[in-house]
């Protein structure tokens, strides 16, 4: 059995995928029906989801494994050396790729349905890797947590865009 290390909460990492996954999503959602006034929905809401939680968080997380690597590689993977640098930028560019595809499909709806099923499996398979490794610390608990329901919330989507 693995037990939870003291390593402190990153602060910063909890509020910004709180904000990209919970608040901004609904806040959009909610300026957008204050104006439009049309009927609420979870396929309304559902694109800001996508826009924010695939969308921006992906950028920024492709932007800061491409730029700072060595904050996946210590505060993320706990891995020592500078070895997987080159990787972690790989996956960065990645991250940048799939995010401006989550953003673009805000404003073409016909690839929102590739975009939920690509960022959709992409936080499933993270969200069970870190289920199959036990997560070591409350960072590592909290990404577990929020990538299962990013999954969840973009399956249905995708599900009621087929």
């Amino acid at each position: 059995m693995t037990t939870i290390s003291n390593e402190p909460i990153n602060k910063t990492y909890v509020i910004s995928v709180s904000l990209l996954i919970f608040v901004l999503p609904i806040l959009s959602y909610g300026v957008e029906q204050a104006f439009h006034h049309t009927p609420i929905s979870y396929t309304g809401w559902a694109k800001w989801f996508l826009f924010y939680a695939s969308g921006c968080r992906l950028l920024l997380a492709g932007i800061r494994q491409v730029s700072k690597p060595a904050f996946t590689a210590k505060v993320i993977f706990h891995m020592k050396g500078t070895e997987s640098y080159p990787v972690i930028r790989e996956l960065g560019f990645s991250n940048i790729c799939t995010g401006l595809v989550a953003i673009a499909a805000f404003f073409i709806p016909a690839w929102r349905i590739v975009s939920a099923f690509s960022s959709g499996l992409y936080y499933g398979l993270a969200g069970v890797m870190h289920l199959v490794k036990t997560p070591a610390s409350v960072n590592e608990k909290f990404a577990l947590y929020t990538d299962l329901l990013v999954f969840a919330l973009l399956a249905i989507q995708f599900v009621q865009l087929t």
